[in-house]
């Protein structure tokens, strides 16, 4: 029996040794980033910050790593996927741990900034290892809808330990919360240790020069594509921000408001687990255009006052295409650059995102005292809008789906 399933093992188009840590990996890193950063919008409240200490906190997870994104994706690039994800859960465990050990304002905003830093490194490189963890271009979308049904498992897990965590209190037990996670954040530094560098290590030619970062912008589409995903990552980050702030207007318990961003983790789970045969079915420029569409729809809706059943079903509605919209980023920015610039190409995009949730979450602290939080949300809801418009017209003319 145990031979059988060695040799299925290493029929699989997929490696399995490394595919089966990167997932549990992607699960804990995502129950940590949700624990803290909802935690971290309690503990403001706890420390009687304003609103705009919020979008400044917020916008301190994507400072440093823009100007780090490019030179972490050369280094990634030149084979170090395996270290980069080490050094990366090195530094949440640490990050994690400042959040337990440095609870004020200012600890806030230094320990969020250094957590952005390993979070981009992990996010570059747990996406190039899926790249290596298939085996041939086919797999590819297979692997990515496991990776992203991952993320959105641990999506769901850290709102509803918040939730559960909470209960009916107005504010959980902040310091419990980030104990939580700074736990987490060490068993995923662990599980990263079983993650081995490629035994195939890339060639570089003496004299060879990287890919510039102008060329590979200058790809039909590919411009769109990313700034697409940075303005859905930014809004699923206002998302999370601002939804427990929406539901003490509201006077919504903590309790549903973990499971309102449970029900949008659960959605986008079950948006990846179709992922593969929807773009076998539909392209995947189509599918990216159409779920942006959606996604703009659901922040729409969400601005107006809604009865709670309806905020669930729009809170679905959010959590499907956005699973969608956010693997497409992906595997479209992947499947439309060489295999040397990969991880350049993959940074640009996560660089994109940072850059972002940088600007949109402090801009939003602003929108959002002066229109109020409805105001905020459809705001968003126009800017993803135009970013759907903006593919439409800069999509590539014989776009690959295979």
């Amino acid at each position: 029996m145990f031979r059988k399933l060695a040799e299925r093992v290493r029929n699989s188009e997929f490696d399995v040794r490394l595919l089966i840590p990167l997932l549990l990996l992607t699960v804990l890193v995502q129950v940590v980033t949700a624990i803290i950063r909802i935690t971290t919008s309690y503990r403001a409240f706890e420390l009687d910050l304003s609103i705009v200490w919020l979008g400044v906190i917020a916008a301190a997870f994507a400072a440093f790593p823009i100007v780090m994104a490019v030179p972490v994706g050369r280094f990634i690039d030149r084979g170090n996927d395996a270290l980069t994800i080490w050094i990366g859960s090195a530094i949440m465990a640490a990050a994690s741990a400042g959040f337990v050990l440095w609870p004020s304002a200012v600890g806030l905003v230094v320990v969020t900034t250094f957590m952005g830093i390993g979070h981009i490194m992990l996010m570059a490189s747990q996406q190039m290892l899926c790249v290596r963890a298939a085996k041939n271009p086919r797999a590819m979308e297979s692997v990515f809808g496991n990776y992203m049904v991952a993320g959105a498992i641990g999506q769901g897990a850290g709102p509803y330990i918040v939730g559960w965590a909470g209960g009916s209190a107005t504010v959980p037990p902040t310091h419990f919360l980030f104990t939580v996670a700074c736990v987490c954040a060490v068993v995923s530094f662990l599980v990263s240790l079983t993650m081995r560098p490629r035994p195939d290590q890339p060639k570089v030619s003496p004299g060879e020069k990287p890919v510039p970062v102008a060329s590979l912008l200058r790809t039909p589409g590919l411009l769109a594509v990313i700034v697409a995903g940075v303005i859905i990552i930014s809004a699923s980050d206002i998302i999370l921000i601002y939804v427990p702030l929406l539901g003490a207007e509201r006077s919504i318990d903590v309790k549903d408001i973990g499971l309102l961003l449970t029900a949008r983790a659960a959605a986008s789970m079950v948006a990846r687990l179709f992922y593969a045969r929807m773009v076998a079915a539909a392209g995947r420029w189509p599918l990216m255009i159409a779920s942006t569409i959606a996604c703009a729809a659901s922040f729409g809706a969400l601005a107006v006052p809604v009865p709670l059943p309806g905020m669930y079903a729009i809170m679905v509605v959010m959590g499907f295409s956005f699973g969608l919209a956010t693997t497409l980023s992906i595997t479209i920015v992947v499947d439309m650059t060489e295999v040397r610039a990969r991880g350049t190409a993959n940074t640009l995009r996560i660089m994109g995102n940072r850059l972002g949730q940088f600007v949109l979450p402090f801009g939003a602290g602003l929108v959002a005292a002066a229109a109020g939080l409805s105001g905020l949300l459809g705001g968003m809801a126009v800017a993803i809008l135009a970013s759907a418009a903006t593919m439409y017209w800069k999509r590539p003319v014989k776009p690959t789906t295979e």
